[in-house]
C-alpha cells in the first residue's frame, strides 16, 4: 500500500486541484476590481461628510433613523448639489418625478462614488428618463385581484401577504408596487389590518405570513408589535416573514428597541434585498448582526437588473458577501413586467447563464434560485439550467457542473 505522503501517489488529486484552480481564477481576477461597500469606505465616508454638511447634520442625527427618514433627498436641486449633476440631468429627473415619485435617504446617496451615472446605486435611487417609456403593466401580479381582504394578498394554498404600508426609505427605480407609491407616506389603517388578521385566524389552512409593503419595518414600534403580537396568538400560524429593504437602505432603523420587539415573537424569518456588493457596508453588517441576534432568520431576495447585477462575477461576489454577513440567498428574482421599469429587464437567458456560473463554482449556501414571477398572479416558478440530459428506464444520463456527462442507475429494485 503506498504511503499518504508519496508525491506520486498523490499526483492526481494535485493535478485536479490545479485544473479546479483554472475555474477560480476568472472570478478571483474580477473581484481584484469590483467595488464592494467594504473596499470603497474612503469615499463611502468622504461622502457621508458632504451630505453631512449641506444638510446640516451631526454624526448622531446620522445614526437616527427617524432623522434619515426626514431628511430624504428627493429634489434634483438639492441632489446636485451633492453629486454635482448637470443641468440636463436635473431637467430629466423632473420630468420622470411629474408622473414618478423618488426619495433617497442620506446614508443610501453616501454610496454613490464620483462617477455617479455609472454607479449601480444611482441607477437604482435615481429617475431615469427610460421609466417613462410605453409597455409593461401596472399591476402585473394581478394584487388587486388576489385580494380577498383589505391589505391582504393571496396567491398560494397555506400562506399570504399582508401589505401594512406604502413607505419606503428610497424608492426603487424598479420598484414591483410603484403604483403604490402615491403622493405622501402612509400606512394600512388598524381596522383594515384587524381586518385582514381576522381573515387569517378565521382560514386554519394559513401556517405562513408575510408582512410587506412598502417596508414593514418603517412601521412604528408600537404597531409592529401590535400586528406581530395579533399574528402570534393564532394557533394555526406558525411563521410570520417581513419584507424589508432597511438593512440595505437605511440600517439605522434596526435599532435595540426594534430588535427587542422581533425577539418577542418567534420564529420571524427576514427577507432583504441587496442587489450590489456595493450595498454591503459595515452599517449594514452591523444591522444584520442585530436582527440575528434578535433571533431573526435572514434570507436575501434579489432582482436581477440590467446594467447593475446581470454579470456573473458580481452576482458571486454579493452572495458570498451575503453569507458572511449571515444572510442566505435565498431568491434571485427575474425583474417584472412592470410599467416604467422594462429598460431594467434582462433575458432569461442572462439568468440562466448567472445560476450556471455559481452551481458548483461556489458553495451551495450561495446559490438561490431563479425565480420567475407567473403573469396573472399565479405565483413563482423556478428556473435552473437542465442537467438531466436523458432519461431512460432506470438510468438517468446527466451534465456535471463543468460540463461532463456521468450515467446513474435509478431502479430501485437493483
Amino acid at each position: 500500500m503506498k504511503e499518504m505522503g508519496n508525491t506520486e501517489y498523490r499526483l492526481p488529486a494535485l493535478r485536479r486541484g490545479e485544473e479546479l484552480r483554472e475555474f477560480a481564477l476568472p472570478f478571483m481576477q474580477a473581484c481584484q476590481t469590483l467595488p464592494t461597500g467594504i473596499s470603497n469606505q474612503d469615499q463611502i465616508l468622504s461622502r457621508k461628510q458632504q451630505i453631512l454638511n449641506i444638510l446640516g447634520g451631526s454624526q448622531k442625527d446620522w445614526q437616527n433613523w427617524k432623522w434619515q427618514l426626514k431628511n430624504r433627498i428627493k429634489g434634483s436641486l438639492l441632489l446636485s448639489e451633492i453629486l454635482g449633476l448637470t443641468e440636463l440631468e436635473q431637467k430629466k429627473i423632473d420630468r420622470v418625478s411629474k408622473r414618478y415619485r423618488w426619495a433617497i435617504s442620506p446614508y443610501y446617496l453616501s454610496l454613490i462614488d464620483s462617477n455617479y451615472l455609472e454607479s449601480p446605486i444611482f441607477r437604482q435611487a435615481v429617475p431615469d428618463l427610460l421609466e417613462l417609456a410605453t409597455g409593461g403593466e401596472l399591476d402585473p401580479m394581478h394584487e388587486a385581484l388576489t385580494s380577498p381582504a383589505p391589505c391582504v394578498t393571496r396567491r398560494y394554498p397555506d400562506r399570504l401577504i399582508i401589505n401594512v404600508t406604502n413607505q419606503c426609505a428610497m424608492y426603487c427605480r424598479h420598484c414591483q408596487r410603484r403604483r403604490n407609491i402615491g403622493e405622501v407616506d402612509s400606512q394600512s389603517c388598524l381596522d383594515d389590518l384587524a381586518e385582514a388578521i381576522q381573515y387569517i385566524a378565521s382560514h386554519d389552512e394559513i401556517r405562513d405570513v408575510l408582512i410587506t409593503g412598502g417596508d414593514a419595518l418603517l412601521l412604528n414600534d408600537r404597531t409592529l408589535n401590535w400586528l406581530l403580537q395579533e399574528l402570534h396568538q393564532i394557533p394555526h400560524l406558525e411563521i410570520k416573514r417581513i419584507g424589508t429593504r432597511v438593512p440595505v437602505t437605511l440600517p439605522q432603523r434596526i435599532t435595540p428597541e426594534l430588535c427587542n420587539v422581533l425577539r418577542r415573537y418567534p420564529p420571524i424569518f427576514i427577507n432583504t434585498q441587496f442587489n450590489h456588493p456595493l450595498e454591503i457596508t459595515p452599517e449594514a453588517k452591523e444591522a444584520c448582526d442585530r436582527l440575528v441576534e434578535a433571533g431573526a432568520v435572514l434570507g436575501n431576495q434579489a432582482v436581477l437588473l440590467r446594467g447593475i447585477n446581470d454579470d456573473p462575477h458580481i452576482m458571486k461576489k454579493l452572495n458570498q458577501m451575503l453569507l458572511k454577513i449571515r444572510v442566505r440567498p435565498y431568491y434571485i428574482f427575474h425583474a417584472k413586467n412592470v410599467q416604467g421599469t422594462l429598460h431594467f429587464q434582462t433575458s432569461v437567458e442572462a439568468g440562466m447563464q448567472i445560476m450556471e456560473s455559481l452551481r458548483g463554482h461556489t458553495s451551495g449556501l450561495a446559490v438561490p434560485t431563479y425565480i420567475v414571477n407567473a403573469p396573472g398572479g399565479f405565483g413563482k416558478i423556478p428556473l435552473m439550467p437542465g442537467y438531466i440530459l436523458q432519461s431512460q428506464a432506470g438510468t438517468l444520463k446527466l451534465r456535471t457542473w463543468e460540463g461532463k456527462q456521468v450515467e446513474i442507475n435509478t431502479d430501485a429494485e437493483r
